[in-house]
């Protein structure tokens, strides 16, 4: 194996402080305490990511299994949950590192959970199981690069494995649950795409990495660099005794974090903050509770304190506090300063002696009104403002001053409402590309609806004995187990959801830059990037105005930048709309050599005028008819409004062999409401 990088090396030799501090001590903290729940690393590309984490398992403790177990049971432990078990009392043990298994983004389900083991099969006719990378990551670390981009029914089997610590595979004749209880650690670049919720939360820590600013510690990182990749046996060599260091702390907090004492009033102190802090659910507590114990136990004390408590709520809440992919994970250092207050009450004396006085609080501190769950802080308020977002004049909010038809005004961008649930925009027919949850596709997970001889994924056993039974006679069998030969194999045909590529094309000119007109635009929009981040697609952002367009967002699974750069986007001049919706077929045609399977869906964000350019209207009905041509997917957003209306964004649907959706139908309620009244 080729040398690792040494963990010191990159956070030091004593402390992991410096610009990979947090990063460092999350990881630590989580394989001190497993059940902290694991860690993901959020933080631009050359930021050291991977380098730490795979360092990582060179620091950790050995561990001690039952030789020749592939499912690395412990020995100590009565409840071997192995399919290789049980194990005889004197059953032979050995030590060995802690494993990193690495989970790539592109693995099928059968790598990771096991699947039937086809050669044995097909030559001996047995049924046995062979491990995947869960049985692997047993009691070791599991890592997952680019986690943000992880497909969504790999994202569902770690959800399961996470919370339940074990395994269960029912399929191609196998039925057996394991044990798998890992450390999960994520890395990612949020540029590329934000996690679904569900799985952010599963995280037990988070933290956010950056390259540092100082040139010195930069000079000085890219120094070590250079020495490791001229000598990396001798660079790791002088790093040897702060590595054996490191990693007997380790085990001393190993052994120290069940003697720690988490007392009464720190637990309410923790509950208190993450009340303040108004983050869902009880998972923050737990996670945060068993941080701090963890954090003790690294500083080597044997009762948690306030900087424990902070230590862990630095790491356990931020990401907790995000409502939706486009608000910023962070922390408020004063709220968090201001809840938990100076110092924690000493617990009370197991044995304290009589009070001559009578009887009371035991120990002399109350935790009724003066530390009791009524503990007074102010959390701070949104300021009230009953004002338009990006009004000043009053005038603005009066229907009858005529605000809605006020532009916006020199260009000027106007913030978004708040986005709602929106109706499903989908493809056509049935397509091929990544598993998502927008259109049909055939993919890798869904209802099974046939089989083919080509492909891969799960087994269609009984296929596969349909496709083998005929030839029985000629390869000579006259009874015992059935003859298959590979070219039998028939895998399962699953029809389920695709992710698409949702191109936005948005009409940014004058007649759009009224400055109601274009919240509500904004707010359509916004609402139909989050079902888009919902639903695993990527997004780009094609905008027009004056006498051009321009890609405004190339396609990317980041809608969180989409979101920004929507919020920036000007609006004025004339409309461009044939420029428009060549620069969308310009943007298609490039994405589609780049990625052939994902199907597009173009949203048409206009009220369908054309004013910019001689033969304006004219050169749109060709560009329409081009798009068309290539039988790109397309819905016209009409954003007209008001009692006169042309219908030009109805006609240019008709071009286009578009759905045409007035902006007012894009939410799922109004649907619902259309669909009632008719």
């Amino acid at each position: 194996m080729p040398q690792q990088y040494p963990f010191c090396a990159v956070v030091g030799a004593d402390e992991p402080d410096g610009p990979f501090g947090e990063m460092a001590l999350a990881l630590l903290l989580t394989t001190i305490s497993p059940e902290v729940g694991g860690v993901l690393v959020r933080g631009q590309k050359g930021t050291a990511k991977s380098t730490i984490v795979r360092a990582l398992a060179e620091v950790l403790p050995h561990i001690d299994v039952v030789a020749g177990d592939r499912f690395s049971s412990d020995p100590r432990d009565d409840t071997h949950l192995s399919p290789d078990g049980p194990f005889a009392a004197d059953v032979a043990v050995e030590s060995r590192p802690v494993r990193l298994v690495e989970l790539p983004v592109g693995a099928t389900e059968d790598r990771v959970l096991g699947s039937l083991h086809l050669e044995r099969a097909l030559s001996e006719g047995r049924t046995e199981y062979e491990p995947g990378l869960l049985a692997r990551a047993h009691r070791g670390l599991l890592y997952v690069d680019e986690v943000n981009l992880l497909h969504d029914h790999l994202v569902d089997v770690l959800l399961d494995a996470a919370a339940m610590g074990r395994a269960t595979v029912e399929r191609d004749g196998v039925s057996l649950t394991h044990a798998a209880r890992f450390v999960l650690v994520g890395t990612m670049n949020p540029e590329e795409g934000e996690l679904r919720p569900q799985l952010l939360d599963r995280f037990g820590l988070s933290v956010e990495v950056a390259a540092p600013d100082d040139p010195a510690l930069r000079a000085e990182v890219v120094r070590r660099r250079i020495a490791f990749d001229a000598d990396p046996a001798g660079f790791s060599a002088s790093y040897a005794a702060a590595q054996a260091a490191l990693t007997e702390r380790v085990r001393a907090a190993q052994e120290q974090v069940v003697h720690v004492e988490l007392t009464d009033a720190a637990l309410l102190r923790i509950a208190e903050l993450c009340a303040a802090f108004g983050v869902d659910g009880l998972r923050a507590d737990i996670v945060t509770a068993r941080t701090a114990v963890a954090h003790a136990a690294w500083q080597g004390r044997d009762r948690v304190v306030l900087d424990d408590i902070r230590a862990a709520a630095r790491l356990a809440l931020p990401h907790r506090r995000r409502r939706n992919p486009f608000d910023a994970p962070g922390m408020d250092d004063e709220l968090l300063d201001q809840v938990l207050g100076d110092d924690l009450p000493e617990p009370p004396d197991p044995d304290p002696e009589p009070d001559p006085d009578g009887p009371g609080d035991p120990g002399g501190t109350s935790y009724g009104e003066d530390e009791g769950t009524s503990r007074p802080y102010d959390v701070p308020q949104e300021p009230e403002d009953d004002a338009e977002p990006g009004s000043s004049d009053p005038a603005d909010n009066d229907a009858s001053a005529g605000a809605g038809d006020r532009p916006a005004g020199g260009g000027s961008p106007v913030s978004a409402g708040q986005p709602y649930r929106t109706r499903l925009l989908t493809a056509h027919g049935t397509g091929t590309g990544e598993a998502g949850r927008r259109s049909r596709a055939i993919t890798e997970r869904g209802r099974r609806v046939g089989a083919s001889a080509t492909g891969s994924g799960s087994v269609h056993l009984l296929e596969t004995l349909r496709a083998a039974a005929p030839h029985q006679a000629a390869r000579g069998r006259d009874g015992g187990r059935l003859l298959l030969r590979p070219t039998d194999l028939r895998f399962a045909t699953r029809e389920g959801k695709e992710a698409n590529l949702v191109l936005f094309c948005v009409d940014a000119s004058g007649s759009m830059a009224a400055r109601r007109r274009m919240d509500q635009v904004k707010t359509a929009i916004l609402s139909l990037l989050l079902d888009a981040y919902r639903r695993r697609d990527k997004v780009g952002l094609v905008t027009f105005r004056g006498t051009g367009a321009e890609l405004a967002l190339p396609p990317t699974h980041s809608v969180d930048v989409a979101a920004a750069r929507l919020e920036e986007l000007p609006a004025g001049g004339r409309t461009p709309l044939a420029e428009g919706l060549l620069e969308a077929a310009r943007v298609l045609a490039v994405e589609r050599l780049r990625d052939p399977r994902r199907r597009p869906l173009l949203v048409v964000v206009t009220d369908g005028r054309a004013t910019s350019g001689p033969d304006a209207v004219d050169r749109s009905r060709l560009a329409a008819g081009l798009l068309a041509a290539q039988g790109v997917a397309s819905v016209v957003v009409d954003c007209e409004s008001g009692a006169m209306r042309l219908g030009l964004a109805g006609a240019l649907a008709a071009h286009l062999g578009a759905e045409h959706l007035p902006v007012g139908e894009v939410s799922a309620e109004a649907l619902a409401d259309v669909a009632r009244a008719a």
